[in-house]
């Protein structure tokens, strides 16, 4: 779909070093951009130029050196640690490379656990995930566990994980990565489906051209900074 025009992410003049060994290792500086509502955006650039670093920051994951991030106006970073982890909850979902789903539960319950987190209410929290499983194609699979799953159906697990709470953003990244072309190619479909239907916004982290080329904007980070391809 194309957005609508209205901010939904708003970066700015955000800086990140590490320090290794006494050593300040500069990672992102000075980023500035922002996403409108019904995006699909990917982040490309080379590796350890800080795409996932960047990722994390966005997603309230780890805290910025300097500059802010905006949620809708809202500034997660001047909340509680209470309060920001119930906001990361609520207003983000995530996928990441390695599907992260936990071994002993099946995909239904992955699937629930961001939902019972805060609210409780584990009934409404699997008619929920049964719905978005549904969505993603994996209706038949709610009582099969990771192992029994192949790759692709994992990362479309771990897409429902993301999508239960309806999140504002869904941060992907490297999802592919661990896909071969074929169920790379099904998940950046899916990704755009979900899109449609829901106006969902996702920003994908990726070396993936494909993926890319079917998003709606292309942003490219450097060590010069980061902007529209």
């Amino acid at each position: 779909m194309k957005n609508d025009g209205k901010t939904i992410l708003s970066v700015n003049s955000l800086s990140k070093s590490y320090h290794t060994d006494g050593i300040e290792v500069p990672v992102l500086k000075n980023i500035s951009f922002s996403v409108n509502t019904g995006e699909v955006v990917t982040i490309m650039g080379p590796s350890g130029i800080g795409k996932s670093t960047l990722l994390n920051l966005i997603g309230t994951l780890d805290y910025p050196d300097s500059g802010t991030i905006s949620y809708q106006g809202t500034n997660p970073f001047l909340l509680s640690d209470k309060e920001i982890a119930r906001f990361r909850n609520e207003t983000i979902g995530f996928v990441f490379q390695f599907h992260h789903l936990l071994p002993e539960f099946t995909a239904l319950e992955n699937v629930m656990i961001p939902s019972i987190i805060y609210r409780y209410d584990p009934a409404s929290a699997a008619e929920k995930a049964k719905e978005i499983l549904r969505q993603v194609g994996l209706g038949h699979r709610f009582d099969h566990r990771p192992a029994a799953l192949s790759g692709g159906e994992r990362q479309r697990v771990a897409v429902a994980r993301a999508l239960i709470n309806k999140p504002l953003v869904v941060l992907a990244d490297e999802p592919s990565g661990n896909l071969d072309a074929t169920n790379s190619d099904l998940l950046i479909d899916l990704i755009l489906k979900l899109n449609e239907q829901d106006q969902r916004t996702f920003i994908i982290a990726t070396h993936n051209a494909s993926i890319a080329s079917k998003s709606h904007r292309v942003l490219r980070l450097d060590i010069d900074g980061i902007h529209n391809q």
